[in-house]
């Protein structure tokens, strides 16, 4: 009985860690917008150590507490520059991006950014203090950055990740949250087959393979492309708890899995389920 007990708390421990926050925390609707700016206006600055931080302009405002965060990795030949458009789209809808001013395909660069937000979460009299939800941690890039973000992935702290035509680098193997896999179908510098590789060494947690019709390697940059609006529903529902989200990508009826603009839109058993 004591055995039994025991796989019962593990297996409820599980289901807990694959939940998102319970509600949006407080933070403004967008009536299923997503491709479109949310509420905030954006502020962006480098923090003088490798990261420059996007993030709404007023923090703790519009009923939203604490904002969730988002790391990002560039691309082999980006910059903070090439992706600023997508970057200030994240941010109106609450959250403070860390991104990365290099290039790397290891996620070290992604978490020394939510490290020093950390530090400034607990440091009086920074416009951070208090503001930052530690507890909600998503990580995406592009290409390169993309493979970096799975690296960033295996860290306890991000719950989750959603590479943007990720490159072969880091082992999936080692997520420990819910995986959102892009790809461009007419993608000939990061082919599709293998980011679908990577969907199918997700097994072990819920993972996701959406493939753009279409979508060739640079659609990322400057705002998201054909990405932006499925990119933002999974982060609005997996760190803010956005419930009108869900119905994007999972239950019977998903929005995305019968949307003419994938080519190719799979999920494993485990995000069959949730």
């Amino acid at each position: 009985m004591k055995r039994l007990l025991a796989i019962v708390v593990t297996a409820a421990a599980l289901v807990v860690n694959l939940t998102p926050v319970a509600q949006a925390a407080g933070c403004p609707s967008v009536n299923k917008n997503w491709a479109a700016p949310g509420p905030y206006a954006v502020t962006s600055a480098s923090n003088g150590q490798g990261t420059t931080i996007i993030r709404p302009a007023q923090l703790g405002t519009l009923g939203c507490a604490k904002h969730p965060v988002i790391l990002w990795s560039n691309g082999a030949l980006g910059t903070v520059s090439t992706y600023q458009p997508l970057f200030d789209h994240f941010a109106s809808h609450g959250f403070i991006v860390a991104a990365g001013e290099g290039q790397s395909g290891s996620g070290d660069p992604m978490l020394k950014g939510l490290d020093w937000l950390t530090a400034q979460n607990g440091t009086a009299g920074s416009v951070f203090a208090g503001k930052v939800d530690l507890e909600h941690v998503g990580a995406t890039g592009h290409s390169l950055g993309g493979g970096a973000a799975v690296g960033a992935g295996a860290d306890p702290r991000v719950d989750t990740v959603a590479p943007l035509e990720g490159g072969p680098f880091n082992d999936p193997a080692k997520l420990h949250g819910p995986a959102l896999y892009f790809a461009g179908s007419a993608d000939l510098i990061v082919w599709p087959s293998g980011v679908h590789d990577r969907y199918t060494q997700s097994s072990h947690v819920p993972a996701i393979y959406a493939e753009l019709k279409g979508a060739d390697h640079f659609v990322v940059s400057p705002d998201g492309g054909g990405f932006r609006g499925a990119i933002t529903a999974w982060f609005r529902y997996w760190l803010l708890g956005d419930q009108q989200a869900r119905g994007e990508f999972f239950g019977p009826s998903c929005a995305n899995c019968t949307s003419a603009i994938w080519s190719n839109f799979e999920r494993n058993a485990k995000a069959t389920g949730l």
